[in-house]
């Protein structure tokens, strides 16, 4: 399978720069895959599981939360407010954010404003146990 040149950086660094096969992310309006020749692209990222297929064929997992994903000139860049790759990601972390924001769902006391960031922070949760998960 034909590769092309991948990047992928947060505001803590960069995460990823190499070639790859392909990318699989979630952006605002659904899942997308890019390949090589992918025609030039712009979009904003969503919050879910990233896939990257390596040059020597690997499949990395990642939990990928909002950014910018460009094609240009056959040249791809993630730039992610947040990428964790599987292997970095604490189970036990995971875990207590989901019990913490759970916890504070279940409160009648909340106003809007505090029930829309625990819910994200359940989403966020949620999206790093997925990535957890055997495939």
């Amino acid at each position: 399978m034909t590769s092309f040149p991948l990047q992928i950086v947060t505001p803590g660094g960069q995460a990823y720069d190499g070639m790859a096969q392909k990318l699989f992310c979630r952006t605002i309006v659904g899942d997308v895959a890019i390949l090589a020749r992918h025609c030039d692209y712009l979009t904003a990222v969503g919050m879910g599981e990233a896939r990257i297929t390596t040059e020597d064929g690997a499949v990395r997992r990642a939990a990928c939360i909002g950014g910018m994903l460009s094609v240009a000139g056959g040249r791809v860049r993630l730039m992610a407010n947040t990428f964790e790759w599987a292997e970095d990601i604490d189970a036990a972390r995971v875990e207590a954010s989901r019990a913490a924001a759970e916890a504070q769902l279940a409160r009648d006391d909340l106003s809007p404003r505090e029930k829309e960031l625990a819910t994200a922070k359940l989403r966020r949760a949620r999206v790093r146990a997925g990535v957890l998960e055997p495939r």
